[in-house]
């Protein structure tokens, strides 16, 4: 395996964490990657990078971004989300992914990008029930911001640094596996 081919999933699994906090944003960010040349695509994938692209991508950003300032909306979004989010990392990870057949570059990309993908996007969903909940909505939009800004940093990381880019994402990974067991209920022992 080739440092270009390491540094690629790293990039793919960078993207697809950002993903689960936004789901067009870090397309947006992979299409400006690819119109400027930062980073090239898989050859199948180059059309990412058009213009008509990242004009569309652009405006779905947005979109997303401001219509997560909204509370019945933003819950809204989030139910349909996890699915677009899983689907979107596996395109960010299949884009990216160099020299690797097809098949192993589908497995990475449904289990390693899919898979951050949802992972990310069901407990970013999960904050946001808390905060509805907990808030009567009030708080939601700190909540958007602080996803879409991680959404941002993580997306130029990705592209620029992949190394940091997965140490990031194994830092995501603790951080919810740490909220999952402070939140999953405890089970009395019987005896």
């Amino acid at each position: 395996m080739t440092t270009e081919t390491i540094l690629s999933i790293f990039l793919g699994i960078g993207l697809s964490a950002s993903v689960g906090f936004r789901v067009f944003l870090p397309l947006f960010a992979l299409s400006l990657a690819s119109y400027f040349n930062v980073w090239e695509l898989n050859e199948s994938w180059l059309w990412i990078g058009s213009t008509t692209a990242v004009i569309i991508l652009g405006i779905a950003t947005f979109v997303e971004i401001i219509a997560y300032y909204f509370p019945i909306i933003d819950n809204v979004l989030d139910t349909i989300a996890i699915p677009l989010a899983t689907i979107a990392g596996i395109a960010v990870m299949v884009s990216t992914v160099a020299d690797l057949s097809p098949v192993i570059t589908w497995a990475l990309a449904i289990i390693a990008g899919g898979g951050t993908a949802a992972t990310v996007k069901s407990s970013a969903s999960a904050t946001r029930l808390g905060s509805t909940v907990s808030t009567a909505g009030i708080g939601n939009p700190i909540v958007s911001t602080i996803e879409t800004g991680t959404s941002i940093v993580m997306s130029i990381i990705s592209i620029f640094i992949p190394v940091l880019a997965i140490i990031l994402v194994i830092f995501i990974f603790y951080i919810v596996f740490k909220l999952y067991k402070k939140l999953k209920p405890n089970k009395s022992k019987s005896s």
